[in-house]
């Protein structure tokens, strides 16, 4: 799907003219702003690696040890692993380290046939991707691009720098969470009706093994976990002082302000309420969903709207229930105009309330894929909600870049939102 920048071109007042060159208090600075900013990013980071180094230890006791509960042991693991990290997406537009990084992580949806065996309803070939269902665990060599490609160890090196986007087609996701919650939890055969996916513990025993090379199935979730842990660890380091995320951000105070604006506001407009959720709805799909294995997505979907609030009051709660605050966007912009920055908050607390609703009705019974499915009139109204609440947000978020004298950035748009008959072209 196309995605549209949505260029923001604003002139400020004058009465704001050089904004950023002026302190909006004693305390609360541009710069001040930035710094916290970094600081947030690291502990998010943070409290991400060390949720995935939890995970990383029930997969490798799943693994040796295979059984119905340590399976559902890693599948928790998982679902906190989630919460932290999602966090961290706002980071993502306007942080070109982090844009670069993220799809070795985070990349979305994928042809899981390249990874492991798929369902008859599959199918067995696609247009664009002649990898569709090469199934690396069950062949210890794959021809990529007319080439033989010996996949007998499957490393974290052999995931990243072979499998992992091969062929240069984006949809061969080999790596990061959705490679590793399909092998916790298998393909979602459900559809639009309940349940999500259901992979046997036995898939992995040496002794019971169901669907064959348990050996290699097992070989392939430890090295995808390990990896997770190494590549969170470099972005930790690329925001801890000296790294390299942080020393582009602070070496322009201006340009970092850009940043966080661009972040929240693509994220809530392009991808959040466009890519992730309006198309999906548009379409009835399934497969459109985030974490569609896991039928985890309504939470994904409220911790990235956690997350950009938590960006502009300058305040995240750890894993561990500390919380980090600082100088805050909210207190530049309430220095300008108060009445801007209660209706910036009012509405990021109006989409997060959109959200927990859209999460209640998930524990309730009905997960995010059943919400979308067509003829689902409330659960669709309960989405939609969401989506209109996100657009709305961008719009303050815009206003904002105009208060500070920010001049133009991109904001990510959307077919689904912007051109929604292109869709079904």
């Amino acid at each position: 799907m196309m995605i549209v920048p949505r260029t923001v071109t604003l002139v400020a007042g004058l009465a704001f003219a050089g904004a950023l060159a002026l302190p909006a208090s004693a305390d609360v600075t541009p710069e001040a702003v930035v710094t916290h900013y970094a600081d947030l990013a690291l502990a998010k980071y943070e409290d991400s690696l060390i949720t995935a180094k939890a995970l990383d230890e029930a997969v490798d006791a799943f693994i040796a040890s295979p059984s119905a509960e340590a399976l559902q042991a890693a599948k928790d693991a998982w679902i906190a692993a989630r919460i932290p990290y999602q966090q961290t997406e706002v980071y993502r537009f306007g942080n070109a380290i982090v844009d670069d990084w993220e799809g070795r992580v985070n990349a979305w949806p994928l042809d899981e046939g390249l990874i492991d065996y798929v369902d008859a309803s599959y199918g067995t070939e696609s247009d664009e991707n002649g990898l569709y269902t090469a199934n690396v665990i069950a062949n210890a060599k794959l021809t990529i691009n007319g080439e033989e490609v010996d996949a007998s160890n499957i490393s974290p090196e052999f995931l990243s720098s072979v499998l992992h986007e091969a062929g240069e087609v984006e949809a061969n996701v080999a790596t990061g969470y959705h490679a590793i919650e399909f092998l916790l939890w298998g393909q979602d055969l459900n559809g639009t009706g309940p349940g999500a996916g259901n992979r046997p513990w036995t898939d992995y025993s040496t002794t019971e093994c169901t669907n064959g090379n348990c050996d290699r199935r097992a070989q392939y979730l430890a090295a995808a976990s390990d990896l997770l842990v190494a590549d969170l660890e470099e972005m930790v380091g690329n925001w801890q002082e000296g790294g390299a995320a942080r020393e582009e951000l602070m070496a322009d105070p201006q340009a970092g302000m850009s940043a966080i604006l661009t972040g929240m506001g693509s994220l809530s407009y392009g991808e959040l309420a466009g890519e992730r959720m309006k198309l999906g709805l548009l379409l009835h799909d399934p497969e459109e969903e985030h974490d569609c294995f896991s039928d985890n997505t309504d939470k994904s979907h409220l911790y990235d709207a956690v997350g950009i609030r938590n960006v502009y009051l300058g305040s995240y709660k750890r894993v561990d229930g500390s919380v980090v605050s600082g100088p805050s966007l909210s207190e530049l912009v309430a220095a300008r105009d108060a009445d801007l920055d209660a209706e910036l908050k009012g509405k990021l607390q109006a989409t997060v309330d959109a959200m927990t609703a859209m999460a209640a009705r998930a524990d309730a019974g009905e997960a995010y894929d059943q919400m979308i499915g067509e003829g689902n009139a409330e659960g669709n109204a309960i989405v939609q909600a969401a989506i209109d609440a996100l657009v709305d947000q961008t719009r303050s978020i815009e206003r904002v870049v105009t208060l500070l004298d920010l001049g133009s950035i991109e904001i990510e748009g959307s077919d689904s939102l912007d051109d929604p008959e292109a869709v079904f072209q």
